[in-house]
């Protein structure tokens, strides 16, 4: 699969259970899924091209919503650990839409951060939300980690 982000490399292999990617920030072999192999080269991208710690990044995050158990595809924290990013990832083929940020606002009423990005791996958005007015502003680029903790 073809993403729009910079091959940093994954590695996959392939065994009786099938396609696995190697994921490093959880230190284990998972199924690979067109959503995994995004999430994996988007991963890569935040760490090797943004600045993103990998320490500070959480893959699958689990989080209670409404009394259901969801997991977030990547959430960045602060050294404190506060949460400061959400990341939506959906395989190639899932075109980003409403639904899609929706479903990352969702998660963010329990998250609260400032900074939510969601992909495809074709194409990303970055929003910057402001949970006192209410505003959502679309950035033009996805943040620098640097610049997740700027007022």
């Amino acid at each position: 699969m073809t993403l729009a982000l910079p091959d940093h490399g994954v590695k996959t292999k392939h065994g009786p259970e099938g396609s696995l990617v190697f994921d490093p920030l959880r230190g284990r072999w998972v199924t690979l899924t067109p959503e995994e192999w995004v999430r994996q080269h988007f991963i890569n991208h935040l760490v090797q091209d943004l600045g993103y710690p990998a320490g500070l990044i959480g893959v699958e995050w689990s989080l209670e919503l409404n009394g259901l158990a969801k997991r977030a595809d990547i959430v960045v924290f602060s050294t404190d650990g506060r949460p400061l990013a959400l990341v939506e990832c959906k395989a190639p083929s899932v075109r980003i839409g409403q639904r899609t940020f929706e479903q990352a606002a969702r998660y963010n009423r329990v998250l609260r951060v400032r900074h939510l990005m969601v992909t495809n791996g074709i194409q990303h958005f970055a929003c910057l939300v402001d949970h006192h007015t209410g505003a959502v502003d679309f950035l033009p680029r996805l943040p620098l980690h640097a610049h997740l903790t700027v007022a």
